[in-house]
């Protein structure tokens, strides 16, 4: 923060000058939002928006929450023909950004959270930020995670394609849905999520499919190549890679490889989901064994049946017998 605007804020304290107060905290903000620090300015955003709720209350002053930072689109893009939403737009509360993921694969995570927030001072060099990225690995890694995450460090509203709305079996209009949600996502600045974007970008070269598909993956290449974000990301998730067009790699400027959890992260968050609860003796190199192979969602399933079932038992400590139990159910399934 400049000298000058501290100390005019200073003052304005010292003196109990509301209007004053409120004309330069929302210098700060803004300061601070074009330094890049977006997480910073919606905290300090909520701080004064919660200050002025408690102060019009106590005065018995009605008025009217702004709009949050979800409705960063002004209107939800809906399909023409069925009038349905083509996206849905997660609300901030509910995102999830907790990752325990290998050293690696969390420095390419941290690189594109700290490129975002330097993208003016990259701008100044002629360097652009990670815009597009591509997430793929086995189900239940953590690629949906991973999208939230960003959007949580971001601070950028989350906008997730629903491709039950998008995919159509009228000639054409599946593409149509797709540029239209690609030009609405592009006039303001969000994370535009593609979960199991390979339903709209299986390879070319697979004869099984029809000449529809074929044009609808020839129109997604095109978007990928002229869609510039406005201070955005835009996030790509798929289990099947092997089935992805080619072409499709390239459009991406970062590809990462979502893993499943190694015996360290398997033990973490393992023990972090039973947090809550008290564990009793478990020989927990046996446990992790047990578990060779499985997701994080598989882990978090284990650790949450495990402690269902202490709970229920009325004991509420989680032993050794109800993670093994736990564990062959999945197993099972």
């Amino acid at each position: 923060m400049k000298a000058e605007l501290l100390k005019r804020l200073f003052r304005a304290i010292a003196s109990s000058d509301t209007e004053a107060i409120d004309k330069l905290t929302s210098l700060v903000i803004e300061e601070e939002r074009d330094k890049g620090h977006t997480l910073l300015a919606d905290q300090l955003e909520n701080i004064t928006r919660k200050s002025r709720k408690e102060k019009s209350s106590s005065s018995g002053e009605q008025t009217l929450s702004p709009p949050e930072n979800l409705q960063a689109l002004s209107e939800l893009p809906t399909s023409k023909r069925l009038n349905i939403p083509l996206v849905s737009a997660v609300p901030r509360e509910k995102l999830r950004h907790h990752m325990i993921l290998p050293q690696n694969i969390e420095k390419r995570f941290r690189r594109i959270e700290r490129e975002y927030a330097a993208r003016d001072r990259l701008a100044h060099y002629g360097l652009r930020y990670r815009q597009k990225i591509l997430l793929y690995g086995s189900p239940g890694c953590g690629k949906t995670l991973g999208a939230e995450r960003l959007a949580w460090n971001t601070g950028l509203p989350l906008i997730k394609v629903r491709f039950d709305a998008m995919v159509s079996s009228f000639l054409g209009e599946t593409a149509s849905n797709l540029r239209l949600v690609f030009e609405e996502a592009s006039k303001k600045p969000c994370l535009l999520f593609l979960d199991e974007c390979d339903s709209i970008a299986k390879s070319r070269e697979d004869f099984q499919e029809v000449g529809e598909i074929k044009r609808v993956v020839n129109t997604f290449l095109q978007i990928l190549d002229e869609y510039e974000p406005s201070s955005g990301l835009l996030v790509a998730a798929t289990n099947l890679n092997k089935t992805l067009d080619i072409a499709l790699w390239r459009r991406f400027d970062d590809l990462i490889e979502v893993p499943k959890p190694g015996e360290n992260e398997l033990e973490f968050i393992l023990k972090e989901t039973l947090s809550a609860l008290e564990v009793g003796a478990v020989n927990w190199s046996n446990i992790i064994k047990l578990m060779d192979g499985f997701s994080a969602a598989q882990v978090v399933r284990v650790a949450q049946d495990a402690a269902k079932r202490a709970i229920l038992e009325r004991e509420e400590l989680v032993i050794q017998e109800h993670l093994e139990e736990a564990i062959a159910e999945i197993k099972v399934n």
